[in-house]
């Protein structure tokens, strides 16, 4: 039997994450540009200018309002890396609340759901996304100016609406999410493509969920039916 709030603990340690993960980045944050493409992404953010192809408009507008925080010219690029410790932050939090639900669905098809397998899932969710958050690569990308940071963020987010999306397919209006996935998608174009791989992983929550008995037909029908969609948007 469930005896403790597992939606109020679930958004408590969530937060904790992401203000550990915060001021570690802040702690550490790289105080001017790094040699390589931070240093474009720099200037270009703060005079809204064009940058190397394909692009990256909704980054640059996003360092833009980042750069205004800026309290002299010399910390510009102090800001624009601060954009980057928000969103790997961000990143944390919604890969927890990812984290929790799946683990709490797998948990609750092999046992009753109680205190004890509740503790477990809120404490190994909580675990697993601060070693992701101190990762060296992850954390890397946390400190500088460069869009990686920000599209960890919306793949974090696109799964976690995908997650949503799949809870509530059978609600009224519960296609909702399904537009903020698509809205969440064309923005991902602003940024980098990477954000892109999620539509695998949406395709495939929605096919476990639609047809529990997995067979060799529906599966490579699933797979090509989503490969076609992902191949559809570029």
């Amino acid at each position: 039997m469930l005896t403790i709030n597992f939606k109020k603990w679930n958004i408590i340690l969530g937060w904790v994450a992401f203000l550990i993960a915060l001021i570690t980045y802040i702690s550490t944050i790289e105080p001017t540009l790094s040699f390589w493409d931070a240093g474009e992404y720099i200037a270009t953010s703060t005079k809204l200018q064009v940058g190397h192809p394909p692009g990256a408009p909704l980054y640059q507008m996003l360092g833009a309002f980042f750069s205004m925080f800026a309290a002299s010219n010399e910390h510009i690029a102090l800001m624009v890396n601060m954009m980057a410790s928000v969103s790997s932050a961000f990143t944390i939090l919604f890969m927890y609340w990812c984290t929790t639900n799946l683990l709490g669905k797998v948990v609750s098809s092999f046992s009753p759901w109680n205190n004890n397998n509740a503790i477990a899932v809120l404490g190994s969710a909580f675990v697993g996304a601060l070693s992701f958050a101190f990762s060296d690569s992850f954390w890397f990308s946390a400190v500088e100016a460069e869009v990686y940071a920000t599209a960890m963020l919306l793949i974090s987010v696109l799964l976690w609406l995908g997650i949503r999306w799949i809870d509530d397919i059978d609600k009224p209006r519960g296609n909702k999410w399904l537009l903020v996935i698509a809205l969440v998608i064309g923005l991902s174009f602003g940024v980098h493509f990477m954000a892109l791989l999620t539509i695998p992983s949406i395709g495939f929550l929605y096919y476990f969920k639609k047809y529990p008995t997995v067979t060799i037909k529906n599966f490579i029908i699933a797979n090509i039916v989503i490969v076609a969609i992902l191949l559809l948007y570029f």
